[in-house]
């Protein structure tokens, strides 16, 4: 489909199975903002497409996600429409997840390594995450000076708002074991057994009636106000955009990107007390 998303369709026809893939390994498939277009683009076509009846997101490479790419987002800040550039961001990002979350049917999450920040907005978009227990989940937004305001609404309907919460601030890594115990994780295992697990499941969820299982998960979500989520995540666009124009934000990123500990700004913590 392009050049850093796959969409593959081969088992459309036989299972009603499609596996959309992010393709940019070398970077650890850190999202871009003509990835998060390329992935607007394909979760289109799916959920126009009548056939489709388990969705299966997975990536190349040995890091499922990285997040957003931090460099593209550093150029940002020195455009002269910075605001605007930041706002289209958070816009794009919101999309892709609401687009995911809300497809009519199963969705599994095939995570084979770690899932930084954004990247956890796409698990958390899914109905079943399979880990490798060689991966692990982390929102070290803050440590860079921003805030994971997007993933927040999907991060507490997931696990519930006290361990979100908890997870949010400490800044800490949560391994896939842990993850499955807060309720996050459908399966944990070895590396090699990972695309079988995968392929037990869906194999199960497709012998489920198609009416039914896009009935169960619309009654799902009605059962647990998810309407919520996507309204939310859309209010915390503005909050993604108005914590990327912070002097802390632009001293996080910078020092990330140089590889040093950031250098934050009394000044502003004190302001914002």
């Amino acid at each position: 489909m392009s050049e850093f998303v796959a969409l593959d369709e081969s088992r459309l026809a036989s299972r009603g199975q499609v596996t959309l893939t992010l393709l940019r390994a070398e970077r650890r498939n850190a999202l871009t903002r003509q990835m998060l277009h390329d992935l607007i683009a394909a979760l289109a076509m799916i959920e126009q497409h009548s056939k489709v009846r388990v969705l299966v997101l997975k990536s190349t490479g040995t890091v499922f996600c990285a997040g957003m790419d931090l460099g593209e987002m550093q150029a940002h800040a020195h455009a002269p429409d910075k605001e605007q550039q930041w706002q289209l961001d958070s816009e794009l990002y919101a999309e892709v997840l609401s687009r995911l979350f809300r497809l009519p049917f199963p969705t599994v999450a095939q995570v084979q390594g770690p899932v930084l920040a954004g990247g956890v907005g796409l698990i958390l978009a899914c109905d079943f995450v399979l880990s490798s227990h060689t991966a692990f989940f982390a929102l070290p937004e803050p440590v860079r000076g921003i805030t994971a305001a997007i993933v927040t609404p999907f991060l507490i309907y997931r696990i519930g708002a006290g361990p979100a919460g908890q997870w949010l601030l400490a800044g800490q890594r949560m391994t896939a074991e842990q993850a499955q115990g807060s309720g996050l994780g459908f399966w944990v295992g070895e590396p090699e057994q990972l695309e079988g697990q995968v392929e037990q499941l869906t194999t199960s969820i497709l012998t489920g009636a198609p009416t039914a299982l896009a009935i169960t998960k619309r009654h799902w979500h009605d059962c647990t106000q998810a309407a919520a989520v996507l309204q939310q995540a859309q209010e915390s666009i503005r909050v993604s955009a108005e914590a990327r124009q912070s002097p802390d934000a632009r001293e996080g990123l910078a020092a990330f990107l140089e590889k040093r500990s950031p250098l934050w700004s009394v000044e502003q913590q004190t302001t914002n007390r």
